[in-house]
């Protein structure tokens, strides 16, 4: 256990597997993420740092996006497929000096760096794991902007923008209810945790997993790698494909399933009121037929009942009838913007 994990458990943290799982409370927690101000560590999601002369190039030739838009004022999401098109990663990415940061799914951090050098080859390319080195907080709430101008000289105040600062770097996110990311060395942890402490109430994963899947934000864990294409996940949608940027790995098969307009599949935010929860790469099910009609995103308990769930699921299924979980039926919804 590092020294900043030891500071969280001596304040309250119950870790399970190196992250946050909660501070004691998650019903509170949850309740809190609803409509109060949350402070997350996101010690569950991996970092990479890609850097070098030709970064920019190795990159924009790997992910869906067009990276080289980025110029360390602004952030994208993007994907990482194999040569079929199915999804590997699903990456927050952003510059910052001269390197590029990929956030993604802790999980798959050791095999996404794996990968990504076998194609390196001769360029000039270096790729590392920032994860235990830069530590990376969570913040909501209504109010977050001016909490967080009360402490930083200066905040993000439209989605995807960042602010870099001497003592970190900031990152506003798509959500109804302002959100942020705020990226320190772990030396510096310590000290921003209590600064932004007073304003915001300490929350843990299950929290920020719910206020991602509020947002519409999808994710790719061990379960569901080389599930999805990304038009099933909405990255369309989300601005994480750019179909003018040129070649990339699996572009054929994205640039074909939007330009025929063969999207016959999506993915919804849904409610289910079952007594255990669904898991990532779960099938669920056309409840008339009992056929399979997609697959579980992403899941977290819900601050209301039940839980709140991101589902892939066929177009005409969802037309058809209720979608199912192990017999619960999901009440879907509208992402909130």
């Amino acid at each position: 256990m590092n020294s900043w994990h030891e500071y969280l458990k001596e304040n309250g943290a119950e870790l399970v597997d190196s992250y946050v799982s909660n501070f004691g409370n998650e019903k509170m927690e949850l309740a809190t993420a609803l409509s109060g101000h949350i402070l997350c560590d996101l010690s569950h999601l991996g970092l990479l740092e890609v850097q070098g002369q030709d970064a920019y190039d190795f990159l924009q030739g790997q992910l869906t996006n067009d990276i080289k838009q980025l110029n360390g004022t602004n952030s994208q999401y993007t994907g990482y497929c194999n040569p079929k098109g199915r999804l590997l990663a699903f990456f927050l990415a952003f510059s910052h000096h001269d390197h590029i940061h990929l956030q993604l799914n802790g999980m798959l951090t050791e095999s996404i760096l794996s990968r990504l050098k076998m194609y390196i080859l001769r360029s000039k390319v270096s790729i590392v794991d920032k994860s235990k080195d830069i530590v990376c907080f969570g913040l909501s709430g209504i109010n977050a902007f001016e909490y967080l101008k009360g402490i930083f000289k200066n905040v993000p105040d439209v989605p995807y923008e960042i602010k870099s600062l001497e003592e970190a770097t900031i990152i506003r996110l798509l959500g109804a209810v302002p959100r942020y990311l705020v990226f320190t060395p772990q030396n510096n942890a310590i000290a921003i945790w209590e600064k932004l402490n007073p304003f915001f109430s300490p929350a843990g994963k299950t929290c920020w997993d719910y206020l991602e899947i509020m947002a519409g934000i999808p994710d790719i864990e061990p379960s569901t790698k080389e599930e999805f294409v990304p038009q099933m996940l909405n990255l369309d949608t989300l601005g994480a494909i750019n179909f003018k940027k040129g070649c990339y790995t699996g572009q054929e098969i994205v640039a074909r399933t939007h330009y025929l307009g063969k999207v016959k599949r999506k993915t919804l935010q849904g409610n289910i009121k079952s007594t255990d929860q669904p898991k990532a790469g779960d099938d669920v099910y056309l409840d008339i037929s009992n056929e399979v009609a997609g697959k579980i995103v992403r899941s977290s308990s819900s601050p209301e009942s039940g839980y709140e769930a991101l589902v892939e699921v066929r177009i005409e299924a969802v037309e058809a009838g209720k979608i199912t979980w192990q017999g619960y039926p999901f009440k879907f919804r509208e992402f909130s913007e």
